[in-house]
């Protein structure tokens, strides 16, 4: 059971990916960059114009596969994981192409490798320390029952490792048990109360479980964490929370939890996707909807080119 739920954690995340909005801009970058630019000036367009019709990604004469429904930057960086998570961690970061697109606080961490220097200082020093690009690869981690930190401490420092080492032991609590209920109290065991994430995560469990319900708690877990004031939608000190109450509200649900964080759009770089991967752990790859599999399992490689056209579900049983 332990090998399907490995997959179910693997190929959560990457349904959780595909199910929020970013993954389309994401996976745009597989086009001419002459489309995203008529994206930017359509936007500017709207703005001076007064005109609420939005553009979204769109392929005009190119390829409309990049934008098929399917994920993106969240499960290609597990995926590079789970191929490297015997290499020494900074190792395999140095070894990383110029053509990889990645969240700043990786960009920064490659850059800081470069200039020698060396993890703590090369997650410590760096103005996105408190994202969650280390919470995402600690899914790799946790499934297969190792220690993320030193991983995360190449790209992140403080909340950031926090939320690394949380999704890590929720995955890994959720392959072990199937239990959400269980995935939540290892990842708080690991989450100081006197910490953004950890005030944060408990915060976020108390107005899930106020809720009752996955979508009832949608605009609880709105009021109660989002000051919508900051620009990205990467926060370890707001997504893994909400992975983690949505988790348990959901009874470690995916087709229930999902669809709530997809709708938390100022977390939807992350928060379906981290949603994913513990319930999917908790429900194993049998639990999820057979459209969904068919639509996560192969990679563009929009951020990490050398991956495209790998199969996520047959890197996934090589691991189980």
């Amino acid at each position: 059971m332990s090998g399907d739920r490995i997959r179910g954690a693997f190929v959560g995340l990457a349904v959780g990916d595909a199910a929020g909005w970013p993954a389309g801009r994401h996976r745009s970058a597989l086009h001419a960059p002459w489309s995203r630019r008529l994206h930017r000036e359509l936007d500017a367009f709207a703005e001076e114009h007064r005109v609420t019709t939005l553009p979204v990604p769109f392929a005009l004469n190119q390829p409309v596969a990049p934008l098929a429904l399917g994920p993106s930057d969240d499960a290609e960086w597990l995926a590079w994981t789970a191929l490297t998570i015997d290499r020494p961690r900074a190792e395999a970061f140095r070894e990383l192409g110029p053509e990889v697109r990645a969240r700043i606080s990786v960009a920064t961490a490659l850059d800081n490798l470069a200039r020698g220097v060396e993890p703590p200082a090369s997650g410590h020093d760096n103005p996105h320390h408190f994202d969650d690009a280390a919470a995402v690869r600690a899914v790799a981690f946790g499934a297969l029952g190792r220690d993320p930190g030193e991983d995360a401490r190449v790209t992140n420092a403080g909340d950031g490792v926090l939320g690394a080492l949380a999704m890590a032991a929720a995955v890994a609590a959720a392959v072990a048990t199937g239990s959400a209920g269980d995935a939540v109290r290892a990842a708080l065991d690991v989450l100081p109360e006197d910490t953004a994430i950890g005030h944060n995560a408990r915060l976020a469990l108390k107005a899930a479980r106020a809720a009752g319900d996955p979508f009832a708690a949608v605009p609880a877990l709105d009021a109660a964490l989002l000051d919508h004031v900051y620009s990205y939608a990467v926060g370890a000190a707001l997504t893994v929370p909400v992975a983690l109450a949505l988790a348990e509200v959901s009874g470690g649900a995916l087709d229930r939890a999902v669809p709530a964080a997809a709708c938390l759009a100022p977390l939807a770089d992350s928060a379906p996707a981290l949603t994913g991967a513990i319930t999917g752990a908790c429900g194993g790859y049998e639990a999820i909807p057979e459209g969904w599999t068919a639509s996560a399992r192969t990679l563009a490689g929009c951020c990490l080119p050398s991956l495209a056209g790998t199969d996520l579900i047959e890197l996934t049983e090589e691991l189980a």
